[in-house]
């Protein structure tokens, strides 16, 4: 990180109104849905069912064991078909599970319900991974691994910042259950051993704002945080040190805090309750590049293709299909991939080609970089394949939230420059 740092983010023109207050859209799966095997890494993987079995919504397909405990669910009633490599919301194929839906949606039990307030602290960490929760906040990352063995934890705090343009599905899911996410919350807290827990939302969200403040009249571990309207809010780290007013190395933990996403509290809560699975989720489909942006409620493991079907269809021929947000999300070459159980949007924009011109050397780039990295010298260096000059410049902590691109009055797509550096290290330890 540089000596002198600017802001480190920016407020941007969020265009949340698109689909922050119509009415959620249930799509059902007409045909086939493909359930990912894995996140595209290739992890080992043990099918339980096999071509033609009956399975119903909440079945336990398969399960991964490798680097993590990781239960795969049903989330349609019908008949197993075949593994199928298909593209994964990652950029890359991976197996996935063929489940012709009979279009009852007749569901089964996946696991016993508990009570997180008689159950010890092992017996809940075991639910939450015998569960198959995935940080819903699009990263997928096993939930129960942040609750494994906490040491010194002080805080949890729950993100509900939601900072990615278009994306509303967060705040859409909060307003539908919002009951569940203090009790979900609860849950963690008890988990994480942490004395408090903060829910943090961005200060405009009035209307929740208001309503969670209610909630947490008499639960005195559990406070509200609201912060700034900014971008990338919401990450990790921003977020921990907008709280805290410190900075860790690698995991939050290091500094005694542990983060996670709202629905993800939400999630845990209704599986407590039901002893059930994930099996669909609220996606935000916006941008200008359909005709009908909304928050979508759909079975996860149906395509994308056929979720644009259902709402009306493309504004446009040439559009981008980006998985997840404008900022941070990537661009899929084609719709047929499918919502995973932690999708939280599908973002489609209209194609304008924009033309770079050279660097005015203002410095934009550097000063809203929320990483405090210098992003135009590791594009030019990247340019001119100096890897030394790249790792001097720690192009590997750099979290690819585009605003370097975004900033800059010269439209130099900067984030993708970075990016290269960052295989470019990737290929040299390799």
């Amino acid at each position: 990180m540089p000596l002198w740092i600017g802001p480190m983010n920016a407020h941007l023109n969020g265009h949340k109104e698109l689909t922050s207050h119509n009415e959620i859209v249930t799509v059902k799966p007409k045909g086939e849905v493909y359930i990912p095997l894995s996140n595209g890494n290739n992890a080992a993987v043990e099918v339980l069912v096999k071509e033609g079995d009956k399975v119903k919504v909440g079945t336990l397909l398969a399960k991964r064991s490798v680097p993590f405990v990781v239960p795969i669910y049903s989330s349609v009633s019908g008949t197993v078909g075949v593994v199928k490599s298909m593209m994964h919301a990652v950029m890359r194929p991976c197996d996935h599970l063929v489940i012709v839906s009979d279009g009852k949606f007749e569901k089964a039990q996946s696991f016993s319900p508990i009570d997180y307030t008689s159950a010890t602290r092992d017996e809940l960490v075991d639910f939450i991974m015998n569960s198959g929760l995935m940080g819903c906040g699009g990263a997928g990352f096993p939930t129960y691994i942040k609750y494994k063995n906490p040491v010194n934890i002080h805080t949890l705090i729950i993100n509900a910042v939601e900072c990615e343009p278009y994306i509303t599905a967060d705040y859409r899911t909060m307003k539908e259950f919002l009951d569940d996410l203090i009790y979900g919350t609860k849950a963690l807290l008890k988990a994480s051993t942490a004395k408090e827990a903060i829910i943090a939302i961005k200060k405009n969200k009035v209307e929740v704002c208001t309503k969670i403040q209610a909630l947490l009249a008499n639960e005195p571990q559990i406070k509200l945080f609201m912060t700034p309207d900014k971008y990338p809010m919401g990450w990790e780290r921003t977020l921990v040190y907008e709280f805290t007013h410190k900075r860790y190395d690698k995991l939050p933990s290091e500094i005694g805090v542990i983060v996670n996403n709202a629905t993800t509290a939400i999630a845990l809560a209704q599986s407590l309750k039901y002893g059930s699975a994930i099996d669909e989720k609220i996606i935000t489909f916006s941008g200008d590049g359909l005709k009908h942006p909304v928050n979508v409620k759909v079975p996860y493991g149906t395509t994308v293709k056929e979720i644009v079907e259902a709402i009306g269809g493309y504004s446009a021929e040439d559009v981008l299909v980006i998985a997840g947000g404008p900022m941070m999300g990537k661009t899929i070459p084609t719709d047929n991939f499918v919502i995973t159980s932690y999708s939280n949007a599908i973002t489609i924009l209209k194609t304008t080609p924009q033309e770079a011109i050279p660097c005015m050397r203002c410095g934009r780039c550097n000063d809203t970089c929320p990483a405090g990295l210098l992003p135009v010298r590791i594009n030019n260096a990247e340019a001119v394949a100096d890897l030394d000059l790249i790792v001097k410049l720690a192009a590997d902590q750099c979290i690819e939230c585009g605003m370097c691109s975004y900033i800059c009055p010269s439209r130099i797509d900067v984030t993708e420059g970075v990016r290269r550096a960052k295989r470019a290290l990737m290929l040299r330890k390799k």
